[in-house]
């Protein structure tokens, strides 16, 4: 097992912070060109915190789904952190993924990005705008992926991630940039094939973002796949009773992850064992 935990500040002095743990299956059977898909999990938290039950417990999943891991731990407002840090430490690890493939036996080709509520909002914000951030920020980051989950995302309404997110802005700015990053109307063709789910009863981040963004991607001929589940409210996770105290619930989306795990396997051409 390969485990590292990458200081992005380090490799990439563009950002301020950011770190990523990783976890990858080196050749257990021992087979020439043993690779796996990459997911990178992207935990929720408003922009003011990363919520932990939303990150590794979430990349274990997806380790026994045959893909390669890591977590995106990103900077907040708390630490001052303002649009777009979050969005180049996303790029700056997406980037150091894919140029460190073949050292964590990782198809290049198949990287997926997995995003909890603001979390979600910031996997979003990647799939439409990584295409022109070298040109923004005069980079030269390899940004491409092949497909997003979105969990309970923030997508146009959730005042506190906005403001948190925000923060380094006021007065018109502020209004601008909150306008710009209501994410339904940002879609486009190009958007990369979308699996999202939340619940109905969900009253922190209504079940009317993803909702929107669906519509969105229909509107656009993007492929998505979309769950809404009756029961349940913000923040379940990967539905385990360990983390939950709403079991019903728990037990009702729990499926999500190996849902989204099959998704992802038609945009992969790798096919790991």
């Amino acid at each position: 097992m390969i485990h590292e935990i990458v200081k992005l500040r380090e490799r990439y002095p563009f950002v301020n912070g950011g770190e990523i743990e990783i976890l990858c299956m080196e050749n257990p059977s021992g087979r020439e060109g043993y690779l796996r898909p990459m997911v990178v999990v992207v935990p929720g938290g408003a922009y003011r915190f990363v919520s932990e039950r939303e990150g590794m417990p979430v990349a274990m999943d997806f380790l026994k789904e045959r893909y390669q891991v890591c977590v995106l731990k990103y900077l907040c407002s708390p630490q001052g952190a303002t649009y777009p840090e979050q969005l180049l430490e996303l790029a700056a690890a997406v980037d150091y993924v894919k140029k460190n493939a073949e050292r964590l036996r990782v198809d290049p080709e198949g990287i997926f990005l997995v995003g909890f509520s603001a979390g979600g909002h910031l996997v979003a914000d990647y799939s439409l705008e990584s295409r022109t951030l070298n040109d923004k920020r005069k980079t030269a980051l390899d940004t491409a992926i092949s497909a997003v989950g979105l969990c309970y995302p923030v997508i146009d309404e959730h005042d506190d991630s906005f403001d948190h997110l925000l923060c380094g802005y006021a007065g018109e700015e502020k209004a601008a940039l909150k306008e710009h990053l209501r994410l339904s109307r940002l879609v486009t063709t190009d958007t990369p094939p979308t699996f999202l789910w939340t619940t109905a009863e969900d009253r922190l981040v209504p079940p009317q973002n993803s909702l929107r963004y669906a519509l969105a991607l229909a509107d656009h001929g993007v492929p998505y796949e979309l769950h809404v589940y009756p029961k349940g409210g913000h923040g379940l996770s990967n539905g385990s009773p360990e983390i939950n105290d709403d079991l019903e619930a728990a037990r009702m989306i729990s499926v999500w992850t190996k849902d989204m795990a099959r998704f992802f396997r038609f945009y992969c051409k790798t096919e790991s064992r």
